[in-house]
């Protein structure tokens, strides 16, 4: 079978050699050494001042709306993970959705004034892909309005922007260190933030509300990292340059060799240094889609519809037309990008989408 993405796993004894430290130690949570060895090592290899590592890539977001104490609206995409839009909900605010860009597929920051109210407290947007924002615009919109900017960055690890890390940007930017992502701590996450007051805001909510072992600062919930999430960040983190230009090899024979007038590529916004965390092409219509699929499950190889349904028709938020995000949704389809992904298994996949009518 070849999936949309296949986990990386380093070598296993390089993985139990790390642990071993842990287990030495019988210190397998509560922020332990390992936990504090990759913070320090993600940002020195992410070129940032800090990183709270967290138990998964949702809680960040949850986290940053409570310690910014946002209420009423929040001004989103109807394009990305479903987190992103259940995180606004979860904590009792509420979505406001705002079309796409059709190239790059981020939010249309031409698009976010007009959506603005009273009740607007924040942004809350997507770098999809890995492909940056139009941050200088949303940060201009976000000064006028008094409003905070926090950045979905699941995809992000290792992308830079302008010369400095995405993650720079915002008032909080968060990350997935799941499974399916470049890095990964099989599950984890981390969040971002320059500023120190809320940083501090961040870490309390994170464990509980402690500032001390027997001292609370605020309210908080248990989103640490454990220390075999870490060891698995920690093993899995040298081989990030290897990873990363692999894959972006595979994307330059996909665009090399797919037909064009078949597959329309994401736009990637120039300044970028992308990390090629996923490869997504646009069919011509949804019908075309269905029939793609087909062909390569037949063939057992599963792309998926990242990412469908367009967030706006979710059951539990108000239903707004998205007309270029439902479009991209019903058409987009991300093809295998792994490392470790065959050259004979790259060349059937495209030689199966060039040749599906």
């Amino acid at each position: 079978m070849i999936p949309v993405t296949r986990t990386f796993l380093p070598p296993q004894d390089e993985y139990q050699a790390i642990l071993k430290k842990a287990w030495d130690k019988q210190w397998l949570t509560n922020r332990g050494g390992l936990v504090l060895e990759l913070e320090n090592k993600l940002t020195d290899y992410l070129g940032v001042d800090n990183v709270i590592a967290m138990t998964n890539g949702t809680l960040p977001l949850q986290i940053a709306i409570k310690a910014m104490g946002l209420t009423g609206e929040i001004i989103t995409t109807p394009f990305s993970y479903v987190a992103t839009t259940s995180s606004i909900a979860w904590e009792g605010c509420q979505p406001v959705f705002v079309d796409i860009h059709p190239d790059y597929l981020t939010i249309d920051e031409t698009k976010i004034e007009e959506a603005i109210t009273d009740k607007t407290s924040a942004i809350i947007a997507t770098h999809v892909f890995g492909n940056p924002c139009h941050v200088l615009e949303i940060e201009r919109i976000a000064t006028k309005h008094n409003l905070k900017v926090i950045y979905d960055a699941a995809h992000c690890f290792g992308v830079n922007y302008m010369g400095k890390s995405i993650f720079s940007y915002g008032d909080v930017s968060t990350c997935s260190f799941h499974a399916t992502k470049l890095f990964h701590t099989a599950e984890g996450g981390g969040v971002f933030c320059r500023d120190k007051e809320l940083l501090k805001k961040l870490f309390f909510h994170h464990n509980f509300g402690h500032s001390g072992p027997d001292t609370f600062d605020s309210i908080g919930v248990n989103a640490k990292m454990s220390e075999l999430q870490a060891a698995m960040g920690l093993a899995v983190l040298p081989f990030m340059e290897g990873i990363i230009k692999d894959r972006k090899e595979m994307v330059s024979i996909y665009k090399q060799n797919l037909n064009p007038e078949r597959y329309k590529f994401v736009k990637i916004r120039v300044k970028t240094e992308w990390n090629a965390s996923y490869f997504p092409v646009i069919l011509k219509s949804e019908e075309r889609l269905l029939r793609v699929v087909k062909k390569l499950n037949m063939q057992n190889i599963y792309p998926r519809r990242y990412f469908y349904p367009s967030l706006n028709n979710l059951p539990y938020v108000k239903n707004v037309t998205m007309r270029v995000g439902e479009d991209v949704s019903s058409r987009i389809l991300c093809l295998p990008l792994f490392y470790g992904l065959k050259q004979e298994e790259q060349e059937n996949i495209i030689q199966l989408l060039n040749s599906t009518i």
